[in-house]
């Protein structure tokens, strides 16, 4: 069996949730052996760290958070993600260290490489073999999330200048990186969007 490290990133309100299911669901009918998981909460420690994370009331320091992340992730790909590897599975993963470059290192206007550094020490240097990024203006992702909830996590309720910030260090990424990133118009139509990724992920299992 063929291993691979997928990983989906983007803006809340991007349709990386949509994605991700349609991605598993297209392995799964080709006898792909497929492990879905997420950051923060892949594992019942990053659960609790999830909680306080993105759930807690108050300040923050945005390094103390960059902090929770790595720990969150250090953990998950220990227990979850390297051994799923091991076996030969297709690891399917929402978000991982680019979200914390995205959103800490030009959210929170930290460091990029001193964010992406810790993420690297903590996963011991675990790079994906496909970087899913669903490019969507910061306005629309903030429509979509208004049209779905009425409660947002702390990163959700930042402003539109905070989102584009993001929005924009993920499209640096993906020019820095082509081999890795696949850049996708989320406003397309879901099969659309699915159909490039399929193309993708076909050209790396071979």
């Amino acid at each position: 069996m063929t291993s691979a490290f997928i990983t989906f990133e983007g803006g809340d309100g991007s349709g990386k949730s949509t994605q991700l299911e349609l991605l598993s669901g297209w392995l799964e009918q080709r006898d792909h052996s497929v492990v879905l998981t997420r950051e923060p909460g892949g594992t019942d420690v990053g659960v609790e760290l999830r909680e306080i994370i993105l759930h807690r009331k108050g300040f923050l320091a945005p390094r103390a958070e960059a902090l929770l992340y790595a720990a969150d992730r250090a953990h998950h790909i220990h227990t979850v993600v390297r051994p799923a590897l091991a076996e030969g599975k297709v690891v399917i993963q929402d978000r991982y260290f680019d979200s914390s470059v995205a959103y800490q290192g030009a959210g929170r206007v930290l460091s990029e490489d001193e964010v992406r550094d810790l993420s690297l020490w903590a996963t011991e240097g675990l790079i994906p073999d496909l970087t899913v990024v669903l490019d969507v203006p910061a306005d629309v992702q903030r429509a979509r999330r208004e049209s779905t909830r009425t409660v947002y996590d702390r990163l959700e309720a930042e402003a539109d200048d905070f989102h584009e910030r993001v929005r924009d260090a993920y499209r640096r990424f993906a020019e820095k990186e082509p081999e890795r990133f696949v850049l996708i118009d989320g406003q397309r139509p879901a099969e659309d969007i699915h159909g490039d990724i399929v193309e993708r992920v076909t050209t790396l299992l071979g």
